[in-house]
């Protein structure tokens, strides 16, 4: 294996994938919506996000997105545009449907795997954030004798199997909470705050600097 400090390398991005964020909000939103197989379909397309980071990183692009404040900007807006309106959708479709809850009956929404790919897959990719944290993580472990491309490659699938492994625990755990599940209410409710929380993260990262 190429990659300096490996074991560096795996305390912090396991710490840093643990950390709660807008990827477990969208998961448990999802999850919520429409059971585990929507969380973790969730799960695959913001992993799968990754490895365009990991490419923009490589080939440099990403050095043009930190070091350009106009564009980080537009992306920053398109991005931050586009976690308001998942947050907003949710919270209109939860509205259009508070009137078929019930207590103690569960009415999920239908589970779209092309969906719940898109929504994980655009989330993370149209996060400059990510795309910076690549920037500047990433060559810290890149040995220079070998190819960056390959390395920060393998880096991006290193924490793909580890956010996979978390986030699909996080829905397979809720999922298997029956009790909560069964109470229509409190699964209103939580899609309510994933939503809530959404907006607020596509707000904050609008009113956020430019680096």
């Amino acid at each position: 294996m190429d990659i300096l400090n490996v074991e560096a390398f795996l305390i912090a991005i396991t710490i840093l994938t643990l950390t709660p964020g807008l990827d477990t909000a969208l998961v448990i939103r999802n999850t919520s919506r429409s059971g585990l197989a929507d969380g973790c379909m969730t799960s695959f397309g913001i992993c799968s996000g990754l490895f365009v980071h990991a490419f923009f990183s490589a080939v440099g692009i990403s050095a043009i997105l930190a070091q350009s404040a106009e564009l980080f900007q537009m992306v920053k807006m398109v991005g931050a545009t586009y976690l308001i309106w998942l947050g907003v959708s949710s919270l209109r479709a939860m509205v259009k449907n508070k009137g078929c809850i019930e207590i103690g009956e569960l009415v999920q929404g239908t589970y779209s795997a092309k969906r719940s790919l898109r929504e994980g897959f655009l989330s993370n990719v149209l996060n400059p954030k990510t795309a910076v944290f690549y920037l500047a993580f990433l060559p810290q472990f890149v040995n220079p004798e070998g190819s960056p491309l390959w390395q920060s490659m393998l880096m991006a699938s290193i924490h793909f199997i580890i956010a996979m492994v978390w986030q699909c625990g996080l829905a397979s755990i809720l999922n298997s909470a029956k009790n909560l599940l069964k109470n229509a209410r409190f699964m209103h409710w939580m899609e309510g705050v994933t939503a809530v929380v959404l907006v607020g993260l596509g707000i904050k990262l609008l009113m956020e600097e430019s680096p």
